[in-house]
């Protein structure tokens, strides 16, 4: 207001004779140097979330180069034991890849056909009180403290799922894959929703035009039409699932397995960081190298995820 006030003044004391508005130069200096701070500000902020990224990836390829040195790549890839603590050290990634793919896979079946369901309903069903009560409810699931999930899974899914399924192991992949379902649920949900409600109202005023009802204008209008933000949705559930570390850390357990059956335990390679991470292995040692290599197969994962998401969404686009 002050600026403002100072422009007018400066306007109303300033005219000339022909009517011309004389602005004060300090004032003009003023607002470009605020514009010029604003500027420097707001890159050196989204510059930030660049810099720790490239950071991250450049401290993971040089401590996994050093580990590279000594195991071969297709070792690496290849070998069906990971051993890297014992004497006869083995260093393949397949049963840690298995495992972590496994979990995630589970989860995925559960938060996207439920996500889904439930973003429909929300975006296109509900009514305004009661989506407004129930999106703070999913909400809170997001705040759940992950350890909480962990012991949820061993102490209450396990045993539930056991009366089922007698052979059933203590440790195992389903409980925790069902439990991450839950856990992701909030993402898919959330993002989900707000894409939906993004479609404008005038493609589905076109859809009742032409007499789809609501099912088939949400099935074959609002979905197709809030694509990209439902891919982002399903990419950004994946990666906290395969990111995710405490709840296969507790229920899955820390046994390296190549194992397809969910019933079984396995160790996924964020367990097996955390693993790594708590014992007292000497920096530089091979055994302690293995963290960022593993670190480092996480993220070209989830990399490819997002790659694969957005190929989609641009396909998509090209088709619609």
């Amino acid at each position: 207001m002050s600026d403002q006030a100072a422009l007018i003044g400066g306007a109303a004391d300033g005219q000339g004779a022909g009517g011309s508005v004389l602005v004060d130069p300090s004032f003009l200096w003023r607002r470009k140097l605020k514009d010029r701070i604003a500027r420097v500000v707001l890159f050196l902020s989204a510059s930030l979330s660049v810099f720790v990224t490239a950071a991250i990836v450049y401290i993971l390829i040089t401590e996994s180069m050093s580990f590279f040195e000594v195991v071969s790549i297709w070792d690496f890839l290849t070998d069906t034991q990971w051993t890297p603590l014992f004497t006869d050290a083995h260093y393949g990634i397949l049963p840690l890849l298995s495992a972590t793919l496994m979990v995630s896979g589970i989860a995925l079946l559960v938060a996207v056909p439920a996500g889904t369901v439930l973003a429909v309903y929300l975006s296109e069903y509900a009514p305004a009180k009661l989506r407004e009560a129930i999106k703070p409810i999913l909400e809170l699931l997001g705040g759940v403290p992950t350890v909480v999930y962990g012991y949820f899974a061993l102490l209450f899914v396990t045993p539930l799922l056991q009366k089922f399924m007698p052979g059933l192991n203590g440790f195992n992949m389903l409980a925790p894959g069902l439990v991450m379902g839950i856990m992701i649920l909030p993402y898919v949900v959330s993002v989900s929703e707000d894409a939906m409600r993004a479609v404008p109202d005038t493609l589905r005023e076109g859809a009742y035009a032409l007499g789809f009802s609501r099912f088939h204008t949400a099935l074959r209008v609002v979905i197709p039409g809030a694509f990209s933000g439902i891919t982002a949705a399903y990419i950004l559930g994946m990666s906290r699932a395969v990111g995710e570390t405490m709840v296969v850390a507790i229920a899955a357990g820390q046994n390296p397995n190549l194992t397809l059956n969910p019933s079984e335990g396995a160790a996924t390679m964020t367990a097996y960081i955390v693993q790594v991470s708590l014992g007292d292995l000497p920096h530089g040692s091979i055994g302690y190298q293995t963290i960022f290599a593993v670190g480092l197969t996480l993220f070209v994962i989830t990399l490819l995820f997002n790659i694969i998401g957005f190929w989609l969404r641009r396909r998509y686009r090209e088709v619609y």
